[in-house]
């Protein structure tokens, strides 16, 4: 994996900020995968709670719809 912090962060405030979107929907998508691959494999929500440094409380409420199938409830 290539390290993040060696990309340049732009100075102009317009492809700053469309940068950070582009980055959180990149994240979001990266994160929904693991999870549906953690679940596939048998984690637990504890387990994925725990790898993503949250509560099993909030890793659930926030990616309940991802289910092991790769269908979103």
């Amino acid at each position: 994996m290539d390290d993040l912090r060696n990309i340049a962060i732009p100075t102009d405030p317009d492809e700053a900020l469309a940068a950070v979107v582009a980055l959180r929907r990149l994240a979001d998508r990266i994160e929904r995968a693991a999870v549906q691959s953690a679940l596939r494999q048998g984690w637990s929500w504890s387990r994925i709670a725990q790898a993503l440094g949250v509560t099993k409380q909030a890793a659930h409420k926030r990616l309940s719809d991802v289910v092991a199938d790769g269908s979103s409830v």
